[in-house]
């Protein structure tokens, strides 16, 4: 099974972690089923961008953004060419690299 790696997050994962992901499952549900605390604000139906992340490795190896996904990320903040919902983004069958981005638009707009 493939792992993804999740660099540290001053705040989620301090240490950065390595988990091991089933294929199917959502980067998201793979980061809460290992106590990774990835906000997900809409309860992961793709209706916010809180869940936000980089695929720094292995991106080639996931399904296409979906024009739903891509309308929203067009909101995240902190947006840039490896950006995925993670709450939409599908674990294949390679290894990931994830960064957390260092706020979620909920942060920026409460002014942290």
């Amino acid at each position: 099974m493939p792992q993804i790696i999740f660099l540290p997050h001053v705040e989620i994962c301090p240490e950065g972690a390595v988990i091991v992901a089933e294929p199917g499952t959502t980067i998201c549900d793979a980061a809460l089923k290992n106590g990774i605390e990835i906000e997900h604000a809409c309860e992961k139906s793709c209706a916010c961008t809180t869940c936000h992340v980089y695929i720094r490795e292995g991106g080639e190896s996931l399904g296409e953004a979906t024009e739903e996904e891509d309308d929203l990320l067009d909101k995240a903040w902190g947006l840039d060419p490896d950006s995925r919902l993670s709450c939409q983004t599908v674990v294949a069958n390679q290894d990931l690299v994830i960064e957390i981005p260092k706020y979620t638009i909920n942060m920026v707009s409460e002014n942290h």
